[in-house]
């Protein structure tokens, strides 16, 4: 049975086409945020090794062409199908996969029963990953991202009472000790600290989960000092000033917002992340 169509990504994406040798030459800009390394046949044989469950290293050269393709699909806004790519490849393409379903089902799924379930399997995925890839950054970071997306939904009181709190800071300590200049990783941590300061008040935030509004705001300035071109890491740090400060930063988050907006996206998910950015200023 085909797998059920997602939804369109609703953008022009013309200028998102990273198809032939144009990948890996845009892939520094394009991954300075989430530090992916080029999924070239070197750095998939380099995986295979570390772990030979994962194949055979004659393939490493098919895998890297597959993989590619689906980096080439993601950027575009082709989602499901650079899910697809990634996910046929298990731990191997699980940053693929779960980056593609993740921002996919941030953006263009509203159905909340949906989006749960998508963040706890990106979530799991990303386990999984663990287990087989613990040396790479995005194993650890995506169970951070699904845990945290899926956190929000049900409501910070919640996941703190579930202790999904503690993974998440938990994988994301974890990122940054492989990859520091991981800036997605960083807004992450900034947010993790705004959310549980701004639910449960500075004072247990601290003594209770280490949380604190100076961590926060430190953490979001790093990310954008890594990533000054960042739509998200501008409007993250907007996010965490209002979750901490209320209505005192109202204009600072604006002015992060409106920097946001007049940037010029490199590919499909900055495009999301601005249009969304449009959208809560409207």
């Amino acid at each position: 049975m085909a797998a059920k169509k997602w939804a369109a990504f609703p953008h022009a994406n013309k200028a998102f086409d990273y198809s032939g040798d144009k990948l890996a030459k845009s892939w520094a800009k394009l991954h300075a945020g989430d530090q992916e390394p080029f999924p070239d046949e070197a750095h998939v044989a380099k995986l295979i090794k570390s772990n030979s469950k994962l194949g055979k290293s004659a393939d490493a050269g098919k895998i890297a062409a597959q993989l590619q393709e689906g980096w080439t699909a993601y950027h575009a806004g082709e989602f499901q199908q650079a899910f697809e790519l990634g996910d046929a490849f298990g731990a191997l393409g699980a940053a693929l996969a779960n980056k593609a379903i993740g921002i996919h089902a941030v953006y263009l799924i509203e159905d909340e029963k949906e989006k749960l379930k998508r963040f706890e399997g990106v979530a799991k995925r990303a386990e999984e990953a663990m287990a087989a890839l613990p040396k790479e950054a995005n194993s650890h970071y995506f169970r951070a991202f699904g845990l945290g997306r899926y956190s929000q939904l049900i409501s910070i009181a919640k996941a703190l009472s579930q202790g999904l709190a503690g993974k998440v800071k938990e994988s994301l300590d974890a990122t940054l000790k492989i990859a520091p200049k991981h800036a997605e990783a960083q807004t992450a941590l900034g947010l993790y600290h705004a959310e549980i300061v701004g639910k449960i008040g500075g004072m247990i935030a601290s003594l209770t989960y280490g949380a604190k509004a100076a961590s926060a705001e430190e953490h979001c300035k790093i990310a954008l000092k890594l990533t000054p071109d960042s739509p998200i890491a501008l409007i993250e740090y907007a996010n965490a000033l209002m979750l901490i400060h209320g209505d005192k930063k109202e204009d600072e988050a604006a002015e992060l917002y409106a920097k946001a907006i007049k940037l010029k996206p490199k590919d499909a998910m900055e495009a999301l992340d601005i249009a969304h950015a449009k959208a809560q200023m409207a």
